[in-house]
C-alpha cells in the first residue's frame, strides 16, 4: 500500500535532501516586507508550509502502513533527521521576522489574530538544542510502533494480530473471550522489559527538553507547547474529580448492569466488551468496500456535501480501513494540505468498534475540508480539544441513520443494540481518560521517581482502582497495573488525551441539541468546523452550540440525558 505522489509540486523534493526548501526559505526571508506584500509573503510562505507538511504526512502515514517495510522506515527516518531539524529551524527565523513586522497579534485582521498568538507562543519556546532531542523522540516512538504493530498470537494454526484478537472478546462463549484476553496479555506482557526501556528513554529527553526550554517540569512545557491558552493542569484535574463524583458511579452502574444481564457473579476483563444478550455480536460489515459505501449512505443523510467529501476520498485511495499484519496499531487522519484532502487509516475487523472509528475518523476529515478554505496553513491548525469535538459529535450525529431503513448496516433492534453499545462506551470511557491523563500529570511532575517502571505501575494501579469501578481482575495484578504501556497515547503524543474528555462533553451538547433540531445542529456543527484554528476555544465550543464547561453540574445533566436514552433504547431492544 502507498499513497500517489504530491501532485502539482512547484519544486521536486526529496527526503534526504534539505537544502531544496532551505533555498525556498532563504528566497522568502530575503523578500522586503511592507503592508501592501504581507498577504502575498504570507501566502507563500503558507504554499512552502504546506509542500513540507504533507510530505511528513506521506512519510509518517507509509510508515505505519507496513512497519515491516524497510524502505518506508527508513524514507519516515529521513524525513526525521534530514528535514523536520531544517524545517523548524527555518520557520523559526520567519515566525522571529514575522512577529518583529507587526505590532500586535491583531494587526493581520480577526482570522490571524490566533494563529498570531499561537506562533509568538511557539517562537518563545523554540531552543536549537531541543531540535535533536526532538528527532531522537520521533525515532522512539516509530520503535513503539515496530514494537505493538508485529505482536501476532498463535491461534488454532492461524496467526492473529492484536485486532483480530480483539474481535475474539465480543464472542459469546465466555471460554474464547478469556482464552483470547490471555493471549493478548501474554503478547504485552512479553515486550513490558522491552517498553518499560523505551519509555525511559523518552522521559529522559522530554524533561530535558523542557529544561532547555526553561520549565520546571514536562508538563508545564507540554501545556505551553499545546497553546493551550483557555485551560490549565489544575483545571484538567478538576475535570477530573468532576469524572469521579458524577461519571464513575454511572460507569460502575453499567457493569453491574453487565454483569447481571451475563449472570455471573464477577464481571472479569473479559466480560467488558460482549453484548449481554443472546444475539451474536454486532457485525456491521465484511471488508472495506463495504464498510466505505455504508458510511457514504449514512453521510448521504447526514449531510450531502460532507458525503461529497467523503466519495472524495475513496475515490483518490485516501482511506486504508482494514487490519493487517504489519500495520501499526490505532487509527487516526492525517491531513495532506498541499492537495487539501485527509487521508483516513484503521485497523477494521467487522466490529461495531470499527464502524465507530470509522465515523470518529470521518469526523475529523471533515473538519480538515472544512478549514481547507482558510488561506493560510496556520489558520487550520484548529485546538485537538476542538478537533475531537468534530469526530465524536460525528459519531453521535450519524447515530439516527444507521439502519438498512437508510442504506446503513442494522435492523432497527440492532442499531438500538449499537446506540446502546456507543452511550455506554461513553460513560466507561471517561473515567478511562481519566486515569490516562492522571497518570501523566503524575509521571511528569515526578519524573525521577517515573523512571522507576514498577513505580508506574503503582500510579497506574492506584488511578485504576480510583476510577474504574466495576472489573474484577483479580489474579491478573500485572495485566493490570502495566495498562499504561497498552495506550499509545502515552508513548507518542504525553498530555494528549484530556482533549477527549473536553470534547466528549461538547460532543454530547452538539447531540443534545440534535435531538431537538437534527439539521440545525448539523449546520451549526459544520459552520463551527469551517473556523478551522482562528477562535479560541470557548467560541468555537460556542459556534458548535456547546459550552466549554467541564463541571459537576454539565456532567450531570449530560449523564442523565445518557441513561435516560439508554433507558429507551433497551425498551426499544
Amino acid at each position: 500500500m502507498s499513497l500517489s505522489p504530491i501532485p502539482n509540486l512547484p519544486f521536486p523534493v526529496d527526503s534526504t535532501n534539505w537544502d531544496v526548501f532551505q533555498a525556498r526559505y532563504d528566497q522568502i526571508m530575503s523578500t522586503s516586507l511592507d503592508s501592501d506584500n504581507i498577504h502575498q509573503w504570507l501566502s507563500e510562505w503558507s504554499r512552502l508550509g504546506r509542500v513540507i507538511d504533507e510530505f511528513g504526512s506521506i512519510t509518517y502515514i507509509e510508515s505505519t502502513l507496513d512497519t515491516a517495510d524497510a524502505q518506508k522506515e527508513q524514507a519516515f527516518l529521513n524525513f526525521v533527521e534530514n528535514i523536520e531539524p531544517g524545517y523548524r529551524r527555518a520557520d523559526q527565523a520567519l515566525k522571529e521576522r514575522l512577529l518583529a513586522f507587526v505590532a500586535s497579534d491583531k494587526e493581520l485582521g480577526e482570522d490571524m489574530e490566533l494563529p498570531m498568538a499561537r506562533m509568538r507562543n511557539q517562537a518563545e519556546l523554540f531552543r536549537e538544542e531541543n531540535i535533536p532531542l526532538m528527532t531522537e523522540l520521533a525515532k522512539l516512538g516509530n520503535e513503539y510502533d515496530k514494537i505493538t504493530g508485529d505482536l501476532k498470537s498463535d491461534w488454532d494454526g492461524e496467526e492473529k494480530n492484536l485486532y483480530q484478537l480483539k474481535s475474539l472478546l465480543l464472542d459469546r462463549d465466555r471460554a474464547v473471550r478469556e482464552r483470547a484476553w490471555r493471549a493478548t496479555m501474554a503478547l504485552w506482557l512479553g515486550k513490558r522489559e522491552l517498553l518499560n526501556e523505551l519509555y525511559n528513554k523518552m522521559l529522559t529527553l522530554r524533561d530535558q527538553i523542557a529544561r532547555n526550554a526553561g520549565f520546571p517540569d514536562y508538563r508545564a512545557y507540554a501545556y505551553k507547547a499545546y497553546n493551550r491558552f483557555d485551560y490549565t493542569p489544575e483545571d484538567s484535574i478538576r475535570f477530573q474529580n468532576a469524572i469521579e463524583t458524577v461519571v464513575v458511579p454511572a460507569a460502575a452502574r453499567v457493569y453491574e448492569r453487565k454483569r447481571k444481564q451475563l449472570g455471573v457473579d464477577v464481571l472479569r476483563p473479559w466480560d467488558e466488551a460482549v453484548d449481554a444478550g443472546d444475539d451474536p455480536p454486532l457485525a456491521p460489515y465484511k471488508g472495506q468496500d463495504a464498510l466505505i459505501q455504508g458510511s457514504l449512505n449514512i453521510f448521504e443523510h447526514v449531510d450531502e456535501t460532507l458525503a461529497r467529501y467523503f466519495a472524495t476520498m475513496a475515490e483518490d485511495g485516501l482511506l486504508d480501513l482494514d487490519t493487517r499484519n504489519g500495520k501499526a496499531l490505532g487509527g487516526y487522519c492525517s491531513s495532506l494540505p498541499w492537495r487539501k484532502r485527509p487521508y483516513i487509516f484503521m485497523n477494521g475487523n467487522g466490529t461495531h468498534d470499527d464502524l465507530q472509528t470509522m465515523l470518529h475518523e470521518a469526523g475529523h476529515a471533515f473538519h480538515a475540508f472544512e478549514s481547507f478554505n482558510l488561506p493560510y496553513i496556520w489558520q487550520t491548525d484548529a485546538p485537538m480539544e476542538f478537533c475531537e469535538v468534530a469526530s465524536m459529535s460525528m459519531e453521535l450525529l450519524a447515530a439516527p441513520y444507521l439502519t438498512k431503513a437508510y442504506n446503513g448496516f442494522y435492523t432497527t433492534q440492532e442499531a438500538a443494540r449499537a446506540r446502546i453499545e456507543h452511550l455506554e462506551g461513553i460513560l466507561k470511557f471517561l473515567p478511562y481518560m481519566a486515569v490516562v491523563d492522571g497518570f501523566q500529570h503524575w509521571v511528569y511532575t515526578n519524573p525521577e521517581v517515573a523512571h522507576d517502571p514498577a513505580a508506574c505501575d503503582a500510579a497506574w494501579g492506584d488511578l485504576w482502582d480510583r476510577f474504574m469501578i466495576g472489573i474484577d481482575w483479580n489474579g491478573f495484578e500485572d495485566e493490570r497495573v502495566s495498562g499504561w504501556h497498552r495506550k499509545l497515547h502515552i508513548f507518542h503524543v504525553p498530555f494528549y488525551y484530556i482533549e477527549y474528555g473536553m470534547a466528549q462533553v461538547g460532543a454530547l451538547q452538539v447531540w443534545r441539541n440534535a435531538l431537538t433540531d437534527q439539521s440545525g445542529a448539523v449546520a451549526t456543527y459544520r459552520a463551527a468546523l469551517a473556523l478551522g484554528g482562528t477562535r479560541p476555544l470557548p467560541a468555537l465550543f460556542a459556534a458548535a452550540g456547546a459550552a466549554f464547561r467541564f463541571d459537576e453540574p454539565m456532567l450531570k445533566d449530560l449523564v442523565e440525558l445518557i441513561e435516560t436514552t439508554l433507558a429507551q433504547l433497551a425498551q426499544a431492544n
